[in-house]
């Protein structure tokens, strides 16, 4: 059975960090793409970053750029988002999804159609 889990979310100050992962289980960490995305009331899921196999090709969206790094460790069958220098506007429950080889993570963006399972979610929230 395919899984995602999504950990590490809480409230947070302004400029602090938080570090997601996403620990997957039932299936081989090491054929898959991994994305986050992120959801905030009443806005449209938004792609936030990527990385596919090996981890050779990265995404991250523009308004996190210099902030957000993403990571893999395939022993661990786990996907890190770290997040520093937080604001307000990312403020959002944020998912992490599977894409198969090849699929969903570009160089310019990612496509969440081409994710195929997802997590529950995790929510972040950062105010003063």
């Amino acid at each position: 059975q395919v899984q995602l889990v999504e950990s590490g979310g809480g409230l947070v100050q302004p400029g602090g960090s938080l570090r997601l992962s996403c620990t997957t289980s039932g299936f081989e960490l090491d054929y898959y793409g991994i994305g986050w995305f992120r959801q905030a009331p009443g806005k449209q899921r938004e792609g936030v970053s990527c990385i596919n196999i090996p981890g050779r090709r990265t995404y991250l969206a523009n308004s996190v750029k210099g902030r957000f790094t993403i990571s893999r460790d395939n022993t661990k069958n786990t996907v890190y988002l770290q997040m520093n220098s937080l604001k307000p506007e990312d403020t959002a429950v944020y998912y992490c999804a599977r894409a198969d080889a090849g699929y969903g993570c570009y160089a310019n963006h990612q496509s969440p159609r081409e994710f195929d399972h997802w997590g529950q979610g995790a929510q972040v929230t950062v105010s003063s």
